[in-house]
Formats: C-alpha cells, sequence, structure tokens
C-alpha cells in the first residue's frame, strides 16, 4: 500500500456518493414532472457504483500474503440508470394536459415512479457514506501528520 493509497480509496468514494446525492435530488427535483423530452413522465434514475479492479503500481512488503488480492482500490460509478420496472403512479385528473385520452385509462395521468421517502432514505444512507470517507481522510492527515512529528 502506498502513502496516499487510503486518500485515493476514500477520495473515490467522495466522488461517487457526491455524484449519487445529485441523482436523489434530480429525482425528487422531478417528482412532479409528467412530461420529458424522451416522451412520457420522469423515471427514477440511480447510480451504479462497481470496485475499481486495476491493480496497484505497489505494495507494501508488510501485507500478509493472504490480503495481497483483497486490497480495495475504491469505487468506480459503472452508469446511471433510468428505473424502468417500477410501474408509473396514476392520479385521475382529466383536465391535466398530459392526460390519457383514449383507452381503458382514459383521464388519468401518469406520474414518475419517483417515491419521495425512499430518496429521502437514499440521501441519508448518501450522506452518511460521504461523511465516513470525509472522516476516513481526516485520519489518514492525522497519522501521516504525526509519523511525520515522530521523524523530528
Amino acid at each position: 500500500m502506498g502513502l496516499f493509497t487510503t486518500i485515493n480509496t476514500a477520495a473515490s468514494g467522495l466522488t461517487a456518493e457526491r455524484l449519487r446525492l445529485d441523482v436523489i435530488a434530480d429525482n425528487i427535483a422531478n417528482v412532479n414532472t409528467t412530461r420529458t423530452a424522451e416522451g412520457g413522465p420522469y423515471r427514477r434514475s440511480r447510480v451504479v457504483f462497481r470496485p475499481r479492479t486495476r491493480q496497484p503500481y505497489w505494495r507494501s512488503p508488510f501485507l500478509p500474503e493472504r490480503l495481497k488480492d483483497k486490497i480495495g482500490l475504491g469505487v468506480r460509478i459503472a452508469s446511471i440508470e433510468k428505473d424502468m420496472d417500477s410501474d408509473l403512479l396514476l392520479k385521475w385528473d382529466p383536465t391535466h394536459p398530459d392526460a390519457i385520452k383514449t383507452g381503458p385509462k382514459t383521464g388519468y395521468v401518469e406520474l414518475p415512479n419517483v417515491n419521495v421517502v425512499s430518496e429521502m432514505v437514499d440521501m441519508i444512507s448518501a450522506s452518511r457514506a460521504y461523511e465516513a470517507n470525509v472522516a476516513i481522510m481526516d485520519g489518514s492527515k492525522s497519522m501521516f501528520r504525526r509519523a511525520l512529528e515522530i521523524g523530528r
């Protein structure tokens, strides 16, 4: 493990969680959007994370052999996907400009599949993960500072 491996790993988590918070905020902002550029109501977005798989360029000689392939390198954003699986909500409002005009759902308006409560829970989870990564960075800086003080 290099000197800055911990900070780089935590920084990747900070970047990923910041994007996750942005996507959640976008979902909440579009909770009532019934018309999008793609057509139809807004669909909830979600961020897909994957671990970084690139091998580190240097490994500590003090690392036990059983842990050499288990060291995390952080997280990367694999994609931002639209939630096409969950159903859209229907609301009876025949006066709405986006109300369905024909068929068995005549008079209903399709609303986004965004649940504000679950989005708020996801937002709390993302902000806690962000705070945990900040704490890791602060701990690493404190360790580096103490190591430099020992060397004096």
